[in-house]
């Protein structure tokens, strides 16, 4: 599927108006949060979910605690 997306003023900022085909196929209503992830080429957009939220919270912990050694790897 392939969407055309607005961008439209929503008092100081600005945002998207997500098609009713795209909200069905994520299961949004109205309220529902989003997260949106850097992925190569651009951005993914899925339902939230706070176990994927954990996991990246921890993942980012484990990089800030071991920089050094995932850096010193990296070479």
């Amino acid at each position: 599927m392939h969407f055309r997306l607005k961008l439209i003023q929503i008092g100081n900022s600005l945002g998207v108006t997500l098609p009713k085909e795209m909200l069905a196929d994520l299961n949004l209503e109205k309220g529902d949060t989003v997260t949106v992830i850097s992925a190569p080429g651009g951005y993914r957009l899925t339902p939230y979910d706070a176990d994927v939220e954990r996991q990246i919270e921890e993942g980012r912990a484990v990089m800030r605690e071991y920089r050094d050694t995932l850096r010193a790897l990296a070479k």
